[in-house]
């Protein structure tokens, strides 16, 4: 497996690994498909505004990611972000995410970053399970704050600081 930073690409396989997520799991509160050009233009942003966006690779094939996105626009929140991971669901329960998230968290930390957040629409129980292995505690329950497949879900927060 290797893990490297994310390039245009990438958008395609990304696409393909994220979009079942949106047609078929309240994961992800999207509800249309993200098109690779789109999936392209949102790995740019991110990059462009001094965060990373990880690829895990294995065979030649993308088979998960993970990245970073600023928590909030005013200024005083610039050392906090909300992390994201996804998996292909053949690559789930491998160590994949424990080793994105491992490499997110050492170039955040290099880039100053303080305080990672993770959001989790429950329920999600191998999400918090990751979230916990990882270090972060939660901090948050919202409910029903999103509407999707006919019926109200929450959202949980949870929080990592870096050393």
């Amino acid at each position: 497996m290797q893990i490297r930073d994310a390039v245009a690409d990438d958008a395609k396989a990304i696409a393909a690994i994220y979009n079942p997520f949106i047609a078929n799991t309240t994961i992800s509160f999207e509800e249309e498909p993200v098109s690779d050009a789109a999936m392209a233009q949102r790995i740019a942003d991110v990059q462009a505004g001094g965060l990373p966006w990880l690829v895990a690779e294995r065979d030649g094939k993308v088979a998960g990611y993970a990245y970073a996105t600023k928590w909030r626009v005013r200024h005083a929140y610039r050392f906090s972000v909300e992390s994201s991971v996804y998996l292909a669901p053949e690559c789930a329960g491998q160590g994949l995410g424990t080793a994105l998230y491992a490499a997110l968290f050492e170039q955040l930390a290099a880039r100053g970053c303080h305080l990672v957040i993770g959001g989790i629409a429950l329920p999600n129980d191998a999400s918090v399970a990751l979230h916990e292995k990882m270090g972060y505690e939660k901090v948050a329950h919202f409910r029903e704050v999103g509407f999707k497949f006919g019926r109200w879900l929450d959202v949980g927060y949870w929080q990592k600081t870096l050393a």
